[in-house]
């Protein structure tokens, strides 16, 4: 089979960073779907693992990608719900190869039928992002979806944030705010639904601060950090309410933050990391599945949009790299996505 991957870690310009393969196909074990790949997106976490893996035993290539939308061609026989055909959607686990393969083998746990109204490339921008966005809001931050208040999204128009501003519209009664620092960023953040959009360019404590007086913005309870914890670290602590919650998803040194900031307002502070469910194999795995099964029927109800913003090409080496460059860059909007070998 097709497929693209590396054995040393490399910088993106690097000739051997990314590389056209010929792989043997993989066998399905008991509670796998091997899927033909249709469709993938690219993420911050392809980056950071080309970065820090390295082939094994120098033989065996990394094949990174931990998004994908395909068509089941055998399955395991302790798989339910799912049959020969299906159209399925997932972000995989990031100890297993990924989805940059024309075949792959996922537990069909953590996978999904597909929405019906999007078609390959707009549904692969959504599954890695919407479990971490849904994660974030339900199970870290535990947010009400009833209750007052507001949330403030940094990062905004990234990946995560261009689903978590739908669902956190759709899903609560939260006034949300988000964070985005250019004209074009600034729109779509506000396309896709937030009520106030402020930049993280400037102090955002005194953006806060604003809204509260000019426009009656409750307060903050909840803050999803989705990229410069480390930056914004003391104004999201200083702009938080009295027993907010904090959640992040970026890599920080233990010198990044300082938790004794937290203590004075007894706010509390999460992780978010969306492998974690099959990282450990934990009880509750299939709320995976359940979770972007709610997601694909909001998608087909037209209650969510897709963060595909640009369809790069066909799945090989080069395109790859393109990919990477602009997730590198840091300066992404939505979901890049690439479709077809």
């Amino acid at each position: 089979m097709k497929a693209v991957g590396y054995f040393q870690s490399h910088p993106i310009d690097h000739p051997e960073a990314l590389l056209d393969l010929d792989l043997p196909a993989p066998t399905p074990g008991p509670l796998d779907l091997l899927v033909q790949v249709r469709a993938i997106s690219v993420n911050p976490v392809d980056k950071v693992i080309r970065l820090a893996r390295a082939s094994a035993d120098g033989k065996t290539p990394v094949v990174l990608g931990w998004d994908a939308v395909g068509i089941v061609q055998a399955m395991g026989a302790q798989v339910s719900g799912f049959a020969v055909g299906d159209r399925v959607w997932y972000a995989g686990d990031i100890t297993r190869p990924g989805s940059n393969a024309e075949l792959q083998c996922v537990d069909h746990r953590i996978a999904a039928h597909a929405p019906k109204s999007l078609d390959d490339g707009q549904a692969a921008a959504l599954p890695l992002t919407s479990i971490t966005a849904w994660e974030l809001l339900f199970d870290r931050l535990r947010v009400s979806r009833t209750a007052p208040g507001a949330l403030l999204v940094t990062g905004a128009a990234g990946g995560v944030g261009s689903i978590l501003v739908q669902l956190a519209r759709r899903l609560t009664q939260l006034t949300v705010v988000g964070t985005a620092s250019r004209d074009s960023t600034r729109a779509w953040v506000r396309e896709l639904g937030a009520h106030h959009v402020i930049d993280h360019g400037q102090p955002l404590a005194a953006q806060i601060l604003a809204l509260q007086a000019e426009q009656g913005l409750p307060p903050v309870l909840h803050v999803t950090s989705l990229t410069h914890t480390a930056q914004h670290y003391p104004q999201l602590v200083e702009l938080l309410a009295p027993q907010g919650r904090l959640a992040l998803i970026d890599n920080l040194d233990a010198a990044d933050v300082d938790v004794t900031l937290l203590k004075s307002k007894s706010l509390s502070l999460h992780w978010e990391l969306m492998f974690t469910r099959s990282l450990f194999n934990t009880p509750d795995i299939a709320q995976q599945g359940a979770l972007l099964a709610e997601v694909a029927r909001m998608v087909d109800a037209g209650q969510l949009l897709s963060t595909a913003t640009e369809v790069l090409g066909r799945i090989n080496a080069a395109t790859l790299r393109e990919a990477h460059r602009q997730i590198e860059s840091g300066r992404t909007r939505g979901k890049l996505v690439l479709a077809g070998f």
